[in-house]
């Protein structure tokens, strides 16, 4: 298992789309270059911000393609891949190619809501299917069911391939639990952009964030300050973030960060179903407070 970073601000990055609603390759692509100008440690590619239940077998073997090809691996390449039978998960894991890929982000089953010993068994059967690192992805929002800090221990402990937790619990006492007793050698990753500054603090490596898909040079510079130690610089950007963290997800992600993106000029402000775009009272409020940031728009 090669040894890999995911210290910093990673983007969970999105799908643009065209009018017609096919993917939009050439958007993708500047989204890429634009990441790689400014700052971005690591990239999420077919995560929950990226629709992926809504993009067929041959789109996400393009999307994924495309990143690869584009990066070079001047940075890390984080694939999600995850699900809710195990057995197309270990699958998947053993016969498809992960050329150019460093890790995967291995979500918890969703929908069918295991035990704490059905999600242990479970990662146990995805840690012996692969050789490649694994971040474990706690979002019970989504999922139905919350990992508990034991359990993320517990496989933390076991399985020397996985090597860190993106945790969205929004749970921070369950989140500190984890940073207290955890190896050395496991990494706790906010999966919350509102709360990744105090996490850090409490000793979080970083994000895998949605509002670095607008802001990554901003969002990069608060969490790198953070992780050095400069709580003040690093609170006064979080907190100038603060109203943008609540517009990204009152109508849902990722259409906040899509209308974002659209206000900023580089995609469609297109989703697909059964995602929709942010409601015109959502937009309006965003690109005031874009206007208020100086992003041009």
């Amino acid at each position: 298992m090669a040894d890999i970073n995911l210290k910093g601000m990673g983007v969970a990055l999105i799908t643009p789309f065209k009018e017609d609603e096919s993917v939009d390759y050439d958007a993708l692509n500047r989204l890429v270059d634009y990441q790689l100008q400014n700052g971005t440690d690591y990239l999420v590619v077919l995560g929950t911000t990226a629709e992926t239940p809504t993009l067929t077998e041959s789109e996400k073997k393009n999307v994924v393609s495309l990143v690869v090809s584009k990066v070079k691996g001047q940075i890390p390449i984080v694939l999600g891949v995850g699900g809710n039978c195990t057995r197309s998960v270990v699958d998947a894991l053993k016969h498809d190619d992960f050329s150019g890929i460093d890790a995967i982000l291995s979500v918890t089953p969703y929908y069918n809501k295991p035990s704490q010993e059905g999600l242990y068994q479970h990662y146990k059967a995805v840690s012996e299917a692969t050789r490649l690192p694994i971040v474990l992805y706690n979002v019970p929002g989504r999922t139905g069911v919350n990992m508990t800090a034991e359990t993320t221990l517990r496989i933390a402990r076991d399985f020397k391939n996985v090597i860190a937790v993106k945790e969205a619990s929004g749970n921070i006492t369950q989140m500190d639990d984890i940073i207290k007793n955890k190896p050395a050698n496991f990494n706790v990753i906010s999966g919350d952009d509102g709360i990744t500054f105090p996490l850090i603090t409490l000793g979080a490596v970083g994000v895998i964030s949605v509002i670095g898909n607008a802001f990554p040079r901003e969002f990069s510079r608060m969490v790198r300050l953070a992780l050095s130690g400069d709580y003040g610089n690093a609170r006064t950007i979080h907190h100038s973030f603060t109203e943008l963290f609540d517009l990204l997800f009152v109508d849902g992600n990722p259409a906040g960060v899509k209308s974002m993106l659209n206000a900023m000029g580089y995609i469609e402000n297109k989703l697909r179903l059964p995602l929709v775009p942010t409601r015109i009272t959502t937009f309006e409020k965003i690109r005031t407070v874009l206007n208020q940031l100086n992003i041009k728009c």
